[in-house]
């Protein structure tokens, strides 16, 4: 069993340093005539949103009011990716855009947390280029929120150690963004080491939450109504390994399931060595278990799959999909796709199309292989040119679209149950929202309050989308 600290905050260190930040923020008030305020800006996966939630009510639990602008923020946390080196560039750019805000207000704080400033290159360049920046916090240690900001108000000094840290932190204050859909840690950190991937180097090793503590929390949220729960981890259905409770995955799955309300349940990320039949029989039999499961393949060819150290192969892929189909026939399956990777020859290619034509996924999330500085990917021969990538990559998106079309169709003249998210960003007449299969489904504005259930009898069907009229 691997050894993991337990930390509650209402008993560790933080809490005092939550006491002597707030005394700050009192004081604040008192000379300004408001409280002051946290903007937090995230990037990257749900497991960052939810991150960025905890910095939230932390912050909110030491006084600060959160705000959407930066500049009215006396306090700014920007939760950072370093999936790719286009995320941590973007983070970077707007990190830069924030030195006018401190010229301006001396008395600003910034911070810049999460997976990129785990990374000892892009600590050093922010100390060095990045003179306005008080402190990083990396992913393991971002509990220690309250410490770090008590020590810098208290020494006035900047703050980049790299005090990493293999704890689970439990008690911590969270302000969720909706109050309908709930992002719920129940393990963190990676232990597969997939050759092209930072996560496990950034997240630290896999560590699980105790299953008391994550029956508690989804309980908690379907007694406040939540209706839309998603279960994260880097590896989700790696939960509970080296644990001593003996509880796996389909275990805590099949014990959240039980708890009685209306809600769904999701999860990701999964991986497909880690995709039990056990699991699948329990979202079989499940009653609040969504009919959605993501299953990243990343590459469709064998020889590419062992560069890239995915511990599975097409068959025993396309085993435990053939089993999720005949356990249910309505299940929705989407994926991850690689092209581009190093080695990746036009024969590997078209075995990743033939993949797609044999798999039906009803949806591809599919990414041009980048590399990431640190993982052995980076240092492979055979670098794949781009625009022989961005070539592959325009005919897997094509390919993708029509399977998702064809994908769709039995779907025509269904009534679908769909979870309101509002007004449409691209179009202020109608409404969106998800169904179980995790689609997307339009309907025109009929007053449907954000948040509530309605019927939606599907009568068009495009490649992404599903366009329907609300059941009386």
């Amino acid at each position: 069993m691997r050894e993991v600290d337990r930390i509650s905050l209402k008993a560790d260190a933080p809490a005092k340093a939550m006491a002597q930040v707030r005394c700050y923020s009192d004081a604040f008030a008192a000379a300004r005539g408001r409280s002051p305020r946290v903007f937090v800006l995230t990037f990257g996966c749900q497991q960052n949103v939810a991150d960025s939630e905890k910095l939230t009510g932390m912050a909110k639990a030491m006084g600060y009011e959160p705000t959407d602008a930066p500049d009215d923020a006396d306090l700014i946390l920007v939760n950072t990716c370093a999936i790719r080196e286009h995320a941590e560039k973007r983070a970077l750019s707007i990190v830069g855009q924030y030195k006018h805000l401190k010229e301006r207000n001396k008395a600003l704080i910034i911070g810049v947390c999460g997976c990129m400033v785990v990374q000892e290159h892009r600590r050093e360049q922010l100390k060095k280029s990045y003179p306005y920046v008080d402190f990083v916090l990396g992913t393991s240690v971002l509990h220690r929120l309250p410490e770090i900001l008590s020590k810098k108000m208290a020494q006035k000094r900047r703050l980049f150690g790299s005090e990493e840290e293999n704890a689970i932190a439990e008690d911590v204050p969270v302000v969720r963004e909706s109050g309908y859909r709930a992002w719920v840690s129940i393990m963190y950190g990676c232990d597969n080491f997939c050759s092209y991937c930072i996560v496990p180097y950034v997240r630290g090793r896999e560590r699980s939450r105790a299953p008391e503590d994550v029956i508690a929390e989804v309980k908690e949220l379907v007694a406040k109504g939540y209706k839309d729960i998603t279960l994260l981890g880097q590896n989700v259905n790696s939960y509970g390994k080296g644990e001593a409770h003996g509880i796996d995955f389909a275990d805590l799955l099949e014990r959240l399931d039980a708890i009685e309300g209306d809600f769904l349940l999701r999860f990701m990320t999964s991986h497909p060595k880690d995709a039990t039949k056990k699991l699948i029989d329990v979202m079989a039999n499940g009653k609040h278990i969504a009919r959605h499961f993501h299953l990243p393949l990343q590459s469709g060819s064998n020889a590419i799959l062992a560069k890239m150290n995915r511990h599975y192969d097409r068959a025993a892929y396309l085993d435990i999909l053939d089993y999720m189909r005949e356990k249910m026939p309505d299940l929705a399956v989407t994926s991850d796709i690689i092209v581009g990777f190093p080695g990746e020859s036009d024969a590997d290619f078209e075995q990743t199309l033939a993949m797609l034509r044999r798999a039906r996924f009803d949806m591809i999330y599919s990414f041009i292989y980048s590399p990431r500085k640190g993982t052995p990917a980076a240092q492979m021969e055979n670098q794949i040119p781009k625009e022989v990538s961005a070539e592959r990559f325009e005919r897997l998106l094509a390919l993708q679209e029509e399977i998702a079309l064809s994908a769709n169709q039995p779907l025509l003249q269904t009534d679908q149950r769909v979870l309101c998210d509002g007004v449409s960003k691209t179009d202020t007449g109608m409404l969106s929202g998800r169904n179980e299969q995790n689609k997307i489904v339009f309907w025109a504005d009929d007053g449907t309050p954000v948040g509530e259930w309605a019927t939606i009898r599907i009568d068009r069907v495009a490649p992404f989308a599903l366009y329907g009229q609300k059941r009386k």
